[in-house]
C-alpha cells in the first residue's frame, strides 16, 4: 500500500511559483510543459503546476521584463514557445532568493527548527540543506 501523499496548500505554492519558475529558467530556456515537468521532477511531485496556473505566471513575468519568449523547434520536431530569463529577471531572482532565505530562517526560528541562537538543531550549517 502506497503512503498517502500530502497536498501542498495552493496559497503557499502560489506565492512561491514565480520564484520557482525563474529558478528553473536560470539554468536553461524551457517551454511551458517542460517547466511543469521539471518542477514536478525536482520537487519529487510536491510542486505540481497546471497549465492554467503556469501560463498567467509566465505572461506576468514576461510583462515585467523578467522573461522573453521565442519560438523554436523542440527535440521532438514540434514548434514550441520557449522562455528565457533576462538580466532584469536574474536580478529579480536574486532578490527573491534573499527574501526566501530570510523568510525560511524566520519560520524555522519561530517553529523551533532553529533554536533562538540561529543554528540548526543538530548543529552545523548543513543540517537544513
Amino acid at each position: 500500500m502506497e503512503p498517502k501523499r500530502l497536498k501542498l496548500d495552493k496559497d503557499l505554492l502560489g506565492g512561491s511559483a514565480p520564484y520557482l519558475v525563474l529558478s528553473l529558467l536560470d539554468h536553461a530556456d524551457r517551454y511551458g510543459y517542460e517547466i511543469i515537468r521539471e518542477l514536478a521532477v525536482r520537487s519529487e511531485n510536491v510542486f505540481e503546476l497546471k497549465e492554467g496556473t503556469l501560463y498567467p505566471i509566465l505572461h506576468k513575468l514576461e510583462s515585467k521584463g523578467f522573461l522573453t519568449s521565442y519560438t523554436a523547434q523542440a527535440p521532438t520536431g514540434r514548434e514550441r514557445k520557449y522562455y528565457h530569463i533576462t538580466k532584469k529577471g536574474r536580478m529579480e531572482l536574486e532578490e527573491e532568493r534573499r527574501q526566501w532565505l530570510l523568510f525560511r530562517h524566520a519560520v524555522e526560528k519561530v517553529t523551533g527548527a532553529l533554536p533562538a541562537g540561529g543554528q540548526p538543531e543538530g548543529g552545523g550549517a548543513n543540517a537544513l540543506a
